[in-house]
């Protein structure tokens, strides 16, 4: 017989819930079948380092809400990122990126396709209702992204990302946060 404890439980529920997100994003729909997507879970350590990089960036910028979500990245048990290329998809005909058509946005190769948004947007909304069906607490924040990307978690040509960490508590931690949000 084995005596499992609470924090353990949680921890590896927690785990296995990040991996089945990452499914959910990697299935999800993408435009024209072209997958620009990476995927990372990060815990322990990994959780104070990106912390860390959230307050500098917060100092830095007098974005003060990078404080706080670092806060709760602290009390998180882990978190899944979500990133994305800047590609244009060669579409015969769009403009939604602000440019007349993808030959002109490739001569801007820093401006993003809105598709790649698009595409994102769409995989970590499935992600995040896999969360959701598991009861997982959680919460999309632009800021962990932030300090990923320059902390230099993906390879280079990953330039949007997103940040979604994880809580099971007997209260959600990302709801009435706390703390200036200017």
């Amino acid at each position: 017989m084995a005596v499992y404890r609470e924090e353990t439980i949680t921890q590896e529920a927690l785990l296995r819930v990040a991996s089945l997100m990452v499914t959910a994003a990697r299935t999800a729909p993408k435009t024209r079948g072209r997958d620009q997507l990476e995927f990372l879970i990060v815990d322990g350590d990994d959780l104070e380092k990106i912390a860390v990089k959230m307050e500098e960036l917060g100092e830095l910028t007098k974005a003060y809400f990078f404080g706080r979500d670092a806060n709760d990245l602290r009390r998180s048990a882990a978190a899944v990122l979500f990133g994305t290329r800047i590609r244009a998809l060669d579409l015969p005909y769009c403009g939604w990126c602000g440019f007349k058509d993808c030959a002109e946005k490739n001569r801007h190769p820093e401006n993003p396709c809105a598709f790649n948004n698009i595409d994102l947007g769409i995989a970590i909304g499935s992600a995040v209702s896999v969360a959701m069906e598991h009861r997982v607490d959680n919460r999309i924040m632009y800021t962990i992204g932030q300090a990923v990307r320059d902390l230099g978690y993906f390879p280079p040509d990953i330039r949007i990302i997103l940040g979604v960490p994880l809580s099971a508590t007997s209260k959600n931690i990302y709801f009435n946060r706390t703390g200036k949000s200017r």
